[in-house]
């Protein structure tokens, strides 16, 4: 029998059957998948085979086999450096969630974002929450991240969960895709969901006060199925996003505006960094690539933490989050 992990709490995961049921499943022995080094074998979005035990009180499913994945998502283990960890499976579109302030959503997060969507071949689109709250100088900064961005190829949307801005143009998005919502705790995850679906109902929680930053309400990712006929997986708030399994001389590949202009530069293994003749730094002096890109490049190049917000003006000061 065949069905859909739709949520992992890491011990046990619920599956929605051929026949629409949800059934509380469990991972038969030792289950590990080749080549993946991951501190969960299974997450959500996985097809999944399973037999029923009905041996206890409650019938239960076993998980035997996974089917092969179309597409994945992953951070670095929080405690488990050398690891990763699974965030959700074959996904058509994932929207990052970005706020100004309240709390912060740093270029270099959002850059290890969509490059790690970009090498794992999963459409990215920046969603701007809570423009309502913005203030002239945060509603300058957004509109200057969304034309970066833009000019990038990313769709870029501006939406308010609370005024239910932009609402519609985020269903017609999703509509008949399987869709992840991420981004930090705080910038509104379960407040869209629930704008987008009201009966889910989800919980949600306001900003600390103490350090503005969000508290996280979602605890384990969980997928729903929306009336609209789309499917959304509500992930938990991530705080930092390391970039895994890539070697060097790829990552520069994952920025498309690097990309495109590969060909230009002198050496075909050219890092961007120090060699001569190279089309990427030379659009950088003439402002064709953005500073904050750059920044973000040379930083997961050199295999640095992501530790600080980089400035999107380009004017290299930095300052340390917490």
């Amino acid at each position: 029998m065949t069905g859909i992990v739709y949520k992992s709490t890491g011990s046990w995961y619920t599956v929605k059957t051929e026949e629409n049921q949800f059934l509380e499943c469990r991972i038969k022995g030792k289950f590990r998948i080749k080549g993946i080094k991951s501190t969960n074998p299974i997450a959500v979005g996985d097809v999944v085979d399973y037999e029923l035990d009905t041996s206890a009180d409650v019938t239960v499913g076993i998980i035997t086999n996974i089917h092969d994945r179309k597409n994945y998502i992953v951070r670095k283990s929080v405690n488990l450096s050398k690891q990763t960890h699974i965030i959700a499976s074959n996904i058509d579109t994932v929207f990052l969630l970005v706020t100004i302030n309240n709390p912060v959503t740093t270029t270099s997060f959002i850059d290890r974002f969509l490059v790690t969507a970009e090498a794992y071949g999963i459409e990215a689109v920046l969603v701007f929450n809570k423009i309502d709250t913005y203030d002239e100088a945060a509603l300058d900064e957004q509109l200057y991240l969304q034309y970066i961005y833009s000019t990038i190829g990313y769709k870029c949307l501006r939406v308010s969960a609370i005024e239910g801005k932009g609402i519609e143009e985020l269903k017609s998005l999703m509509k008949d895709k399987v869709s992840m919502f991420s981004g930090h705790s705080g910038v509104g995850k379960s407040t869209l969901v629930n704008a987008l679906e009201p009966s889910l109902n989800l919980k949600t929680k306001e900003i600390s006060d103490s350090h503005s930053q969000g508290q996280h309400t979602t605890t384990f990712a969980e997928m729903f199925d929306l009336s609209f006929g789309a499917k959304i997986i509500d992930t938990p708030g991530i705080r930092g996003f390391g970039v895994v399994d890539m070697e060097k001389q790829e990552i520069g590949d994952y920025f498309p505006e690097f990309f495109a202009l590969k060909d230009q530069c002198k050496f075909n293994n050219c890092l961007h960094k120090e060699e001569p003749h190279c089309a990427v730094k030379e659009a950088l002096e003439n402002d064709d690539i953005a500073w904050s890109r750059y920044k973000s490049y040379i930083q997961i190049l050199e295999g640095e933490d992501e530790h600080y917000r980089s400035d999107i003006y380009g004017d290299g000061k930095n300052t340390n989050e917490e």
